[in-house]
């Protein structure tokens, strides 16, 4: 009788994982929150799911972050790299997910934006150029050639609400993402 074929998760990729903002630059502020709080925190727990799972690079310790040069330059060494910001805008009806990166990062970035839509039940404004933005020289984008998730608009309340009820989906969700972008199955 032939033993059942197993299989496990080869990685393949170095992964680094980032938190736009600081205590010092908090980014976008709406609702009583700051981008800075919202994305650390993401990350952190987005840390903790990945921790037993596959090898990965952070930027800076529980709760804090390096300064925007130290981790475009951290990220450039990686061959994926991903920064976590909140998207704001001046009408709270904008809503959804978005990334921005080079071209070569549309299909990773189509699925993670695709992930946090149905975790959080958001629209999915899907992959972008750097030049999408609202900034049209993104340093994490040159100089690390990583990709830049907008989770949510942190200006719409229900955009907020959802990420909020939503939190350990969309961690899972992304942190799925992430394990396959990096990994590739094989038969043990």
């Amino acid at each position: 009788m032939n033993a059942p074929i197993k299989y496990a998760a080869l990685q393949t990729q170095t992964l680094f994982i980032s938190a736009g903002h600081s205590d010092t630059d908090p980014g976008a502020v709406a609702n009583d929150y700051t981008e800075a709080q919202i994305v650390l925190d993401f990350r952190d727990r987005l840390a903790a799911y990945l921790r037993d799972k596959v090898f990965f690079g952070k930027d800076g310790q529980h709760g804090q972050n390096l300064p925007l040069t130290a981790a475009a330059n951290e990220a450039a060494v990686h061959d994926i790299a991903v920064e976590f910001h909140c998207n704001a805008f001046a009408w709270p009806s904008a809503t959804g997910v978005e990334t921005l990166s080079a071209a070569e990062h549309y299909p990773l970035g189509n699925a993670l934006c695709l992930a946090i839509s149905n975790a959080l039940g958001i629209a999915n404004r899907g992959a972008k150029g750097e030049a999408s933005g609202q900034h049209s020289r993104l340093a994490f984008i040159n100089r690390g050639n990583g990709i830049i998730v907008e989770l949510f608009f942190i200006t719409n309340p229900n955009d907020l609400n959802n990420y909020l009820t939503n939190i350990d989906a969309c961690v899972e969700a992304v942190g799925t993402e992430l394990i396959e972008a990096v990994c590739q199955e094989h038969r043990a």
